[in-house]
């Protein structure tokens, strides 16, 4: 279908085949088109003049602009000053739902209550329950001793207290060395070796084979200490466990996993023997003379 030529309001209308569509898509059925064979509104029984006239199949139309009833037409042009479009009204229009352009469908969330979570493995479950308890277990941070300045340990000088640990003493006897001597002649000032319970009791334990050692170490002169803990007879726990509590001590010994334990200890100074003579490890230079 096409307009007539003669009509010079046609020439508002798009091309033909739009208006077709358009026309279709208004008409519903023969009764709307009877409705709008007069250009009289069906509310406000009033006329509109710029209503266009055109013929469909032998039956006389009009055109209405925006809207079916011809009072609730605006003026043709908006406020924004763009021309208005001309629809073909047929009846009342019926607002349906326009399907969007390139429509996706909705997804369920993965957080949905609804989506069942699998099951898991029952030895899985223990492992991670175990897990949960630690990450919720309230950690012990050691405070920081006052005496220490970063790594350097202030609470240190002379007389220095010396542990001596089991292993320190025999490889004394094996290279000759004289202890309170030694020392002193290390750290250039006045030593108190210090005996504890834990490092008796293993050289007790060694035999008549390190009598030697055991008697040494009963040496007056040398200052005994009680265990940290009741019933310790272990010597490395029990050192460890005395330095980390009070950082006035430097420990004197051979054994490389108590020196490697006490290296992680800030402010704790290390004696062992190297080359037949006493060597002092993590000791600040300024402590000497």
């Amino acid at each position: 279908y096409r307009p007539s030529s003669t009509d010079h309001r046609s020439q508002i209308l798009q091309s033909p085949v739009q208006h077709v569509l358009r026309l279709f898509h208004a008409v519903h059925s023969s009764r709307e088109l009877q409705k709008l064979h007069s250009d009289q509104c069906a509310k406000c029984k009033g006329q509109r003049k710029d209503l266009i006239p055109y013929t469909l199949d032998g039956q006389h139309l009009f055109l209405v602009p925006n809207s079916v009833c011809p009072c609730s037409i605006p003026h043709p042009r908006s406020s924004a000053g763009r021309p208005r479009r001309w629809v073909a009204a047929m009846g009342k229009q019926k607002k349906g739902k326009t399907k969007a352009f390139a429509a996706v469908k909705r997804m369920i969330s993965p957080k949905d209550a609804r989506i069942k979570k699998p099951e898991l493995n029952p030895n899985l479950a223990a492992k991670l329950a175990k897990k949960k308890e630690q990450e919720a277990a309230v950690r012990n941070v050691a405070q920081t001793p006052s005496s220490l300045f970063f790594s350097h340990n202030m609470s240190l000088g002379p007389p220095y207290h010396v542990l001596i640990d089991t292993n320190f003493i025999n490889f004394s006897i094996q290279n000759k060395l004289d202890i309170m001597k030694s020392l002193m002649d290390c750290l250039y000032a006045k030593v108190i070796p210090c005996i504890t319970d834990a490092v008796m009791a293993e050289l007790e334990k060694l035999g008549p084979k390190y009598r030697v050692a055991l008697r040494l170490a009963k040496d007056p002169r040398f200052e005994r200490l009680p265990s940290m803990r009741q019933g310790n007879e272990y010597a490395d726990d029990d050192l460890v466990e005395r330095v980390t509590a009070h950082r006035i001590y430097i420990v004197a010994t051979c054994d490389r996993d108590l020196k490697r334990r006490l290296r992680k200890i800030p402010g704790v100074p290390i004696i062992s023997i190297k080359e037949r003579k006493y060597q002092v490890e993590r000791m600040p230079e300024g402590q000497f003379g």
